[in-house]
């Protein structure tokens, strides 16, 4: 059988292939071999598009993720934000509660509690704000007491009816009796003021002139992680401060002390204040039991009071005394620029208006009923 070759015209590629008829009259294609090259080629060059398309899908997908989560994280962060935030204002509110109950109950009684703490911790702060608290207890005379130093005190009574003092703090009591005079009389003891000390002034006849006290108190506070850093709800002398990060602190609500107007025209004014002691450590967990105990309330001043003056210092930092003062001198300084102060009465600065020198009551020569209570809880684990 013979064959005869013949040409053909490729579609794709423009080129000469040929083929062969056979048999009778019918012809038989048969391809050459770079052709069959080229269509493997081309779907090999398929298959790698795919792969190609499938990557690019992924990587665009990838980035388009990664454009999302960086636009969304700041606003998953504030949210992780928020959310510690109200559990550490829920705790310190708590903590608020189981201490005033702590407090108003009688001497070692008092409540356990326990908190879940994830993201918060629970910490003391220790001498963190300092109080001293004046009064003369008789209309006769004006009494002025100041501490020379840590183991000397100086005594001037206006009118020389002063005629011995008491000194006592947690442990001891010392009693020291002097000659009228005039000019102011120095008091020598050794007596340390560990925690609290307490003077009170008497008359010849032994009855108490004048009385002032001085404290240290202690307290608590609540730390929360942010993401910028940390937040602070400090719990001093049922006073809340707080601070966010890279920002100052900001007092949140002030000391207890009330002045009342009474229905005989006579006003009453009343401190509480209220003192933390730690006894061992609080350490961190994420779920932690507390002991709020009753170490038993004193009460410092009950009764009519004159020249009363109070000097506080909170020692947390230094923006917080300045915000007290402000907060207690808002209505003078409105009177005092409205030129109404003849008719003012309440918190009034001692001597500097900025209150630095202390803070009297001002009563247009009202009678005061002064009462001061200090509540004392000791927390432990």
């Amino acid at each position: 059988m013979k064959i005869e070759p013949t040409s053909y015209y490729h579609p794709l590629r423009g080129v000469k292939g040929s083929s062969a008829k056979c048999g009778q009259g019918r012809g038989l294609f048969v391809k050459s071999l770079p052709d069959a090259r080229i269509r493997t080629s081309s779907r090999d060059e398929r298959a790698v598009s795919e792969v190609l398309g499938v990557i690019m899908m992924m990587a665009m997908v990838v980035t388009i993720m990664g454009g999302v989560w960086v636009f969304l994280n700041p606003y998953l962060v504030d949210f992780q934000d928020n959310t510690n935030w109200k559990s550490a204002v829920s705790i310190a509110d708590r903590i608020d509660d189981r201490i005033d109950v702590a407090g108003s109950s009688p001497a070692e009684t008092g409540i356990r509690n326990t908190y879940s703490l994830k993201s918060t911790i629970i910490m003391p702060v220790e001498n963190i704000e300092q109080w001293s608290i004046s009064a003369d207890l008789v209309s006769s005379d004006r009494i002025t007491t100041s501490h020379i130093n840590y183991t000397a005190m100086s005594i001037l009574s206006a009118n020389e009816t002063a005629r011995s003092v008491t000194i006592e703090n947690e442990e001891t009591s010392i009693t020291y009796s002097f000659q009228a005079s005039h000019e102011a009389v120095i008091i020598n003891h050794n007596l340390s003021r560990q925690h609290w000390l307490l003077v009170t002034v008497y008359d010849e006849d032994n009855t108490p002139i004048h009385r002032q006290f001085e404290i240290y108190l202690s307290g608590l506070t609540v730390i929360t992680s942010f993401g910028e850093g940390e937040h602070q709800i400090a719990l001093m002398n049922n006073a809340r401060t707080t601070r966010f990060p890279n920002e100052a602190w900001q007092v949140t609500r002030l000391p207890n002390m009330e002045i009342d107007s009474l229905a005989n025209g006579e006003y009453r004014f009343s401190i509480l204040l209220t003192d933390i002691t730690l006894n061992g450590s609080l350490g961190s967990s994420n779920t932690m039991a507390i002991n709020f105990d009753s170490l038993g309330a004193l009460t410092l001043f009950t009764g009519d009071a004159y020249n009363v003056r109070f000097v506080v210092n909170n020692h947390l930092h230094d923006v917080i005394t300045p915000q007290y003062h402000d907060s207690w001198l808002t209505d003078y300084k409105i009177n005092r620029a409205s030129g109404t102060l003849d008719t003012y009465t309440g918190y009034a600065p001692y001597q500097r208006a900025s209150g630095s020198d202390g803070i009297t009551i001002e009563t247009q020569d009202a009678k005061i009923n002064f009462e001061v209570d200090l509540q004392r809880i000791e927390v432990s684990r």
